[in-house]
């Protein structure tokens, strides 16, 4: 019912000496844990929950259309309310995951708002057992009602895949001891490892911002502690993704789903033939986007061979200065201002208003996200901020994110959520926004091919290596549903089949790298959720190309299509630019972009 915080797969490890960070003020949703606003909210939620029910349950085919918005209207305010406390106790949770009062905190009221919600499972169950005409009549006599016609659509998707009311109200109990217990199993893990690096000990963000250091002795030493201490912890994480992906075949067996991606595609509102042309598109384009620009590091970086430890590592003539918190901050407003003015007006309160938390700090989760928390409140954006051009990078795409969520907060708690394959569109544009600046500005052709090279590999991470992770979890879900339990071993066999494809013949792979698919907290937290991020950045090289060529009205376009937020489908919200991403060509055109880069990089070897 609520939306939660999914921790950013695309963002690159990046609080120390850059200025003034600035951290989160909570305040806005509530003042304190024992806040009597929030203990109240929660006794509000119990009574409008079992009013709810004793209003409706068995009686939504009775209602008139002025019967069925004020029910809407009620079950929006129930959804607005959880939602606030439920983005307060994980907000919190994520500053320190490894501080037990926290977890304890967001474990009660999980279960206090799980236990009172369970009253309202049978709205989507009746619901779907209207008749479309009915339906239909409904939202012709009330304009207001029929509004709402996207959220009763995806409801209604889940038709074929409804279980009898009994069990949808069994495993809306459960979950707070299924899936969420093993999430939160996986998080405390992943923030109180610890990694041992030329005689330091720290924790997992700041190992791998080592990744992406200038010496090369420091990544391979940082690699090496990260592949130690991932295989000496590998039966844990093997236990965690077993456990949830035989959770998630037996859901799905009982659902009735097709395969174990169709209830992403779902949740997406987006047919499976145009993940499975993006996906193609993308793995036959290895070889002229990963292979080639690897290969061209390779001879920049002088190496025979590359490692792991080399792939993001910066090139030899690139700057390693640091980049300040307050220069990051103009850097992005400044870019997201040549776009429009209202662009940084709307990004502008994140760094004013304590919507951001960038500092690394102990136990703080790793990554980075920006959460819509609710919409009578606003998003709240977190980094681990250290420094490097690719964390103003991250800065730039969460705060797309966060002004997307701000503008589409216009359509209320029902209708703003954006599906996945849309919701990385304005924050892989704020990247995109950002990047073109700084490359407007490179003073010669040395920074031009440094600022070209990084944009690439942004790239690549998010298409290549988001496919990448795509297929791992394919062939896992697959396997564990043909085979039965997976030893960590065959975990790690899976991995190393789809990276050595992906990342192409200049890497050599150092023991210890085939558990690296356990951190990826994706994985976890959200099956199949990585292929949004290579439909976003395809999505978004076509709609800067069509911003380049001067497409007609190109600024009131873009923000008509972030307000609306999740109340209309991926191809109502393309057609006014002109792009159709069920066209087999689409995703070429997209991937066309980053060959372009790679040409102009080569052309630059002489």
């Amino acid at each position: 019912m609520t939306r939660t915080p999914i921790l950013d797969a695309n963002a690159t490890p990046g609080g120390g000496a850059f200025g003034d960070l600035p951290e989160w003020d909570l305040s806005d949703l509530y003042t304190a844990p024992d806040a009597p606003e929030l203990s109240a909210d929660l006794d509000w939620i119990d009574g409008a929950c079992a009013d709810f029910a004793a209003r409706f349950e068995g009686k939504l085919d009775t209602l008139d259309a002025g019967g069925m918005l004020d029910c809407i209207h009620r079950y929006e305010q129930i959804d607005l309310k959880a939602g606030r406390v439920m983005s307060f106790a994980g907000l919190r949770y994520y500053q320190q995951t490894t501080d037990a009062e926290r977890a304890a905190f967001l474990s009660d009221c999980e279960g206090r708002i799980t236990e009172a919600t369970a009253a309202l499972v049978f709205f989507a169950l009746e619901v779907n057992r209207l008749p479309d005409d009915h339906l239909a009549g409904l939202f012709a006599a009330n304009d207001d009602l029929a509004r709402f016609k996207p959220v009763f659509d995806r409801l209604r998707k889940m038709r074929p895949h409804q279980l009898s009311d009994e069990l949808e109200k069994f495993l809306h109990d459960q979950s707070v001891v299924g899936a969420s217990a093993w999430n939160k199993l996986f998080d405390e893990t992943i923030a109180g490892l610890e990694f041992e690096v030329d005689g330091e000990v720290m924790g997992i963000e700041g190992t791998l911002n080592l990744l992406t250091e200038q010496d090369r002795s420091s990544r391979e030493a940082a690699a090496r502690a990260l592949g130690q201490v991932f295989t000496a912890n590998v039966k844990t994480f093997a236990r965690v993704h077993n456990t949830l992906a035989k959770e998630k075949e037996i859901e799905d067996r009982w659902r009735k789903m097709p395969s174990p991606q169709t209830g992403r595609h779902l949740a997406n509102d987006v047919e499976p033939e145009v993940v499975e042309a993006l996906r193609n598109a993308v793995v036959d384009a290895y070889p002229r986007l990963s292979h080639r620009y690897y290969e061209l590091k390779r001879k920049w970086l002088g190496l025979d061979r590359m490692q792991v430890w080399d792939r993001n590592a910066p090139l030899p003539m690139e700057d390693d200065t640091r980049v300040q918190w307050d220069r990051a901050r103009g850097m992005v407003l400044d870019a997201y201002a040549d776009f429009s003015p209202r662009l940084a007006e709307l990004a502008e309160p994140f760094f004013e208003r304590g919507w951001i938390d960038a500092a690394v700090t102990p136990g703080k989760a790793p990554g980075a996200f920006a959460h819509p928390t609710v919409t009578d409140a606003h998003p709240y954006v977190l980094l681990n901020y250290l420094g490097k051009p690719r964390d103003v990078m991250t800065l730039a795409h969460e705060l797309g994110h966060g002004v997307h969520q701000r503008l589409a907060a216009e359509q209320g708690e029902l209708l703003s959520s954006t599906p996945l394959t849309l919701a990385e569109t304005a924050s892989v544009f704020g990247e995109m926004l950002t990047f073109r600046k700084l490359l407007a500005n490179a003073a010669d052709d040395a920074q031009r091919k440094v600022l070209l090279a990084g944009k690439v590999e942004d790239m690549i991470n998010t298409v290549v290596r988001q496919i990448a992770f795509y297929d791992f979890e394919c062939k896992l879900h697959d396997a564990r549903r043909a085979e039965g339990e997976l030893t960590p071993d065959e975990i790690n066999a899976l991995w190393m089949s789809v990276q050595g494809e992906s990342l192409g013949p200049a890497f050599d792979f150092m023991p210890g790298y085939e558990t690296f698919w356990a951190y990826i907290p994706h994985f976890v937290h959200s099956p199949f959720y990585v292929y949004a991020y290579a439909f976003g950045d395809g999505l978004v090289n076509a709609l800067y190309a069509a911003y380049e060529d001067g497409a007609p009205d190109f600024q009131e376009k873009y923000f008509d299509m972030l307000r609306a937020g999740g109340s209309k489908h991926h191809s109502e919200l393309l057609a006014p630019f002109g792009l159709d991403a069920t066209d087999p060509t689409f995703w070429n055109k997209g991937l066309s972009m980053i060959e372009g880069m790679i040409d102009e990089l080569e052309a630059m070897e002489g």
